[in-house]
């Protein structure tokens, strides 16, 4: 019986290695006795970590390796600051990744905007088909209608294979998006936590300590001013809010979306300011880059430079019109 309990609950104990000088214990945090100015949480998420779970295998997957080596790389061949790599690498990414992204995203919800006119002719002779067999045949109202929607989605798929624009397409921004801004906030929250590389015989994180400029000189510390995240969060609204401008007359599950994120976008601004300024400074450097984006891809030169096709709702003077529906919404209310 006491065999069979102990084979059961009774579990080794670890082994402890002795070596030459004792127990092998962690390295004390290099920094010459400096200590972290990281909340007590981000001190003690560090230690959770390296007791393993989910997101150590993530801080030590091969994509956030990758980010770490590009930061590392960008940051050799410039010889810039911390605070100038970070800002290079976010403006590199996003301008040779995520700008040709969007403009794709833009390409096909043109094309997907173009078909309605012809989806909302089907749909209307469709429509009548169907009421007339209905009649016919002595269908119910159910039969009737799932006999259009069947109908219905098919003819649309196939416009959707006939010009290429399926609208799941548009959504491979995101796809690609969202993972490379975890993959870099996470390889920036190693080197500000010092769970990562060396280089010259410093640490990363003591390079960062010194790397920032202005009122975050050091980027393994939070920006206690809330500058950084304040701007990270007004930027992310302005974004939002451009795009529920240039929607007239949005669904109501668009409407909850739109709330939704723009919620998300105010929490932000709590958020950033419990991370290292690195994080703040990226994430700060990446939603810009998006605003500029989005500014851009409004005008029809670059519409016209990256063949994204004419559409009934687009407009000659698009800066214009947004400042006019900025200016009614937010200014002529008051």
């Amino acid at each position: 019986m006491l065999c069979r309990l102990g084979g059961r609950w009774l579990q080794p104990l670890p082994v402890v290695r002795l070596g030459a000088r004792g127990p092998q214990f962690a390295p004390a945090p290099s920094g010459g006795g400096k200590c972290s100015a990281l909340p007590a949480w981000a001190v003690a998420s560090v230690s959770a970590v390296s007791a393993g779970g989910w997101y150590k295998d993530l801080a030590s997957s091969a994509p956030v390796q990758g980010a770490e080596e590009l930061l590392l790389s960008a940051h050799t061949a410039t010889g810039l600051p911390w605070w100038g790599s970070i800002l290079l690498t976010t403006v590199a990414l996003r301008g040779a990744v995520t700008l040709p992204l969007a403009a794709y995203q833009h390409y096909i919800l043109a094309k997907v905007e173009n078909l309605q006119p012809e989806i909302k002719n089907i749909a209307r002779y469709l429509n009548q088909e169907v009421a007339v067999r209905a009649n016919q045949l002595g269908w119910s109202k159910r039969v009737a209608r799932l006999t259009y929607l069947k109908t219905m989605r098919r003819h649309v798929s196939e416009l959707y294979v006939r010009d290429n624009c399926h609208p799941f397409k548009a959504t491979v921004l995101v796809w690609i998006q969202l993972p490379m801004w975890i993959f870099m906030s996470v390889a920036l929250r190693n080197f500000s936590t010092g769970a990562t590389h060396s280089e010259a015989g410093f640490s990363v994180q003591e390079q960062l300590a010194t790397g920032g400029t202005l009122w975050f000189p050091d980027l393994t510390a939070l920006d206690s001013t809330w500058i950084l995240p304040v701007f990270v969060g007004v930027i992310n609204l302005l974004i939002v809010e451009i795009f529920a401008l240039q929607k007239i007359g949005m669904s109501r599950f668009q409407a909850y979306v739109t709330h939704f994120v723009r919620a998300v976008s105010v929490l932000m601004i709590p958020i950033a300011a419990t991370v290292p300024s690195s994080i703040v400074l990226y994430w700060l450097c990446s939603s810009f880059m998006g605003l500029s984006q989005n500014l851009l891809l409004r005008s029809p030169r670059f519409r016209q430079l990256c063949r994204i096709p004419l559409t009934k709702g687009e407009s000659d003077t698009p800066y214009k019109d947004l400042f006019a529906a900025f200016y009614a919404k937010f200014i002529l209310r008051k």
